[in-house]
């Protein structure tokens, strides 16, 4: 599969006018005042989470941050150490972690959704912003089998970056079997593994490391919250081909028996709406071709989302994103939310997506199979691509 530059059909947020009177001769009350500033502020909210809902939804080879309508955030708390601050794991120390099958002894049926896996020993490492006026951010989805799967893979690695110098959103993907440095392994690795060793922050410091970014902040969901979310906007379009419908069901079927849920199976190929359940299914399997169509199925249910949340009134997205409330993870605080709403507002016309390794900068290794990168090549153009410069 080829990468694609390509633009997305843009999400549109209507901004309205300012609020309150800047003539100091008809000033409102403070309370009023007060009262504008907060509807402001919940009206950045609400612009963030549709934003964001649209641009990250299922967490496939894709990402949200979403707040609930009055301010709730489902916040993970994970530490952010200088340097020197940072103790180092010796090398080899996690050569004898294993990624280890799903515990299903607790089903999403069960309610709620699969906490981020925190390790205390793996803190993020504090890396300088490399550009004010680009951010880039960690959304992730796991390969969890339960609610009580905490330590499990991840899956659909993507960093969105806001980057206000070209005025756009660019969403890159890290495929999961990229092979990695990660610390204290003493051999190169997946990059899905790091999340299973030490939790959030060895992954972004994986991340960081391997291809010189700055991350500090992430999102993560799971497979209950992805699905629920398409069932929250009534389906999704999908053209699924006849060599697919065989690999759907059989991960229908595995969901089912992990949600405890009684949804059909496919029963024909083609255009047609498929389900929360359905469609994750239909983007996770792995056995029809490859990893890079893989990665191509969890985009086009992203981007089907995206189409349906832009498609619905207001009234409609608002109840989305009440709906949807709690299904998430972040360590942006709600300052953070604001921040980062503001900046987002501006950019939702203009969204790009790239894929990592790049077409003819990896090779295959097969045993274990691996995508080995050709970082002298690979690590300028993602430069190139972020920030506009090879050299940062």
């Amino acid at each position: 599969m080829k990468s694609s530059n390509s633009h997305s059909t843009p999400i549109r947020a209507r901004q309205g006018g300012s609020l309150g009177n800047s003539n100091p001769s008809t000033a409102l009350p403070p309370n009023v005042q007060k009262n504008g500033a907060n509807a402001k502020r919940r009206k950045i909210i609400r612009i963030l989470a549709y934003v964001l809902l649209g641009v990250f939804g299922v967490g496939l080879g894709s990402a949200i941050y979403l707040f609930q309508l009055v301010g709730q955030v489902g916040y993970s708390s994970v530490a952010i150490v200088n340097n020197a601050d940072y103790t180092p794991i010796e090398l080899g120390s996690l050569d004898s972690e294993q990624v280890a099958e799903g515990d299903t002894s607790s089903s999403w049926s069960t309610g709620g959704h699969t906490k981020v896996y925190v390790n205390e020993k793996f803190p993020i490492k504090k890396v300088a912003q490399k550009d004010p006026n680009v951010e880039n951010i960690l959304v992730f989805g796991i390969d969890s089998r339960g609610t009580d799967d905490v330590k499990c893979r991840a899956d659909a690695v993507m960093i969105v970056s806001l980057d206000n110098n070209t005025k756009s959103i660019k969403l890159i993907s890290l495929m999961r079997d990229t092979g990695v440095t990660i610390e204290g392994r003493s051999s190169t690795d997946k990059l899905t593994h790091s999340y299973a060793y030490g939790g959030v922050g060895l992954l972004i410091n994986t991340i960081n490391d391997n291809f010189g970014l700055d991350v500090q902040r992430f999102v993560m969901l799971d497979f209950k919250s992805s699905s629920s979310l398409i069932d929250l906007v009534g389906g999704i379009e999908i053209d699924v081909l006849p060599k697919e419908v065989k690999y759907a069901n059989q991960s229908i079927n595995e969901e089912n028996m992990l949600l405890g849920t009684s949804v059909p199976l496919l029963t024909n190929s083609g255009m047609q709406t498929l389900n929360g359940v359905q469609a994750i299914a239909w983007s996770r399997i792995r056995h029809a071709d490859s990893d890079f169509v893989r990665t191509s199925r969890q985009r086009a249910v992203a981007m089907a989302l995206m189409k349906k949340v832009a498609a619905q009134n207001r009234i409609k997205q608002l109840s989305i994103l009440g709906d949807s409330a709690g299904m998430f993870e972040t360590n942006m605080t709600q300052a953070d939310l604001l921040r980062v709403g503001s900046a987002a507002i501006g950019l939702v016309g203009n969204i790009v997506e790239y894929r990592i390794p790049d077409d003819g900068l990896y090779t295959v290794q097969e045993n274990p199979w691996m995508m080995i990168i050709d970082w002298a090549k690979q690590i300028p153009k993602l430069h190139e691509y972020i920030w506009g410069r090879s050299d940062i």
